[in-house]
This record gives C-alpha cells, sequence and structure tokens, in this order.
C-alpha cells in the first residue's frame, strides 16, 4: 500500500457529526431525515450509542413499495406504521476510526456499499461514505498528501 494518502486514516476523511436514528423511531422520520440533511446513510444506534444496523434511502423505497402496494389494492386510507428496526440492515460492515484510509476505500469498492460505520470501543463515532472520497478528491491537494 503506497501512493498518495496511502499514510491517511479513516478519522481523516470521515463525517463525525453523524445524524442516526433508533430503532424504535417511525420511517416517517427517517424519510424526513434523509430529505431535509439530503443523506443516503443513516446509522441506527442503541441509547449508548452502540450500532444496531443501518437504514438507507433504498431500504425506505424498498419498504414503501412493498407496504402501499397491497395499501392501494385494499383501499387503506393510511398504510401501517413501520420503525426503522423493522427494515434496517442488521449485519453491517464496519471500520475503526484507526484503520488506513485505503482499506476504507477497498471494502466500499469491493463490498459495493456505500457508506461504512465507523465504531471505535462499540460506540458509532463517525461514518465514512463514497461521498467523503469524491469530495476529497476535489478539495486535497495531491501533493499535500505525498510524502
Amino acid at each position: 500500500m503506497s501512493g498518495p494518502g496511502s499514510h491517511l486514516q479513516v478519522k481523516d476523511l470521515m463525517t463525525r457529526e453523524v445524524f442516526s436514528l433508533f430503532a424504535h423511531n417511525s420511517v416517517d422520520v427517517l424519510g424526513d431525515l434523509l430529505s431535509w440533511q439530503r443523506i443516503r446513510h443513516v446509522p441506527v444506534v442503541d441509547e449508548s450509542g452502540g450500532l444496531l444496523g443501518i437504514v438507507t434511502h433504498r431500504d425506505l423505497l424498498r419498504m414503501a413499495i412493498h407496504e402501499l402496494s397491497p395499501a392501494l389494492t385494499k383501499n387503506l386510507e393510511q398504510p401501517p406504521r413501520v420503525s426503522v428496526g423493522e427494515i434496517m440492515r442488521k449485519e453491517v460492515n464496519t471500520i475503526s476510526s484507526d484503520a488506513p484510509l485505503f482499506e476504507a476505500a477497498q471494502i466500499l469498492w469491493q463490498k459495493k456499499i456505500g457508506c461504512l460505520p465507523v465504531v471505535d470501543q462499540g460506540r458509532l463515532v463517525g461514518i465514512i461514505t463514497e461521498a467523503d472520497f469524491v469530495r476529497a478528491f476535489f478539495e486535497w491537494d495531491v501533493e499535500s498528501v505525498e510524502d
């Protein structure tokens, strides 16, 4: 592992102020958060900040299609209330803040996923996304990250 940025760690690029939800939150809250913050990934945590899962805009769309189809055919006025915990993905790839940035990029690329929650000592401390790498490409001067 060599080249520009090979000495950088996940903590050098991750987003530290992460919007997260609890499993009992309604998907309505999720939809509002995704739209309001223009984000696509929301970690789901417990009261102590431990990561329980992740929910994405795709999960919300999948749920909406699944829930609305029967509602439309049954003439229901309102689809049933669904919680974030019911649609979240529980098996989540994570990374530590001290991991090499190259490792995070490699996981995103190989697993074809859009984000990695950053977990230290069992607690969510940040998130790193494809968008963070794109932003870094435009913000960082390649010469400044070379040794």
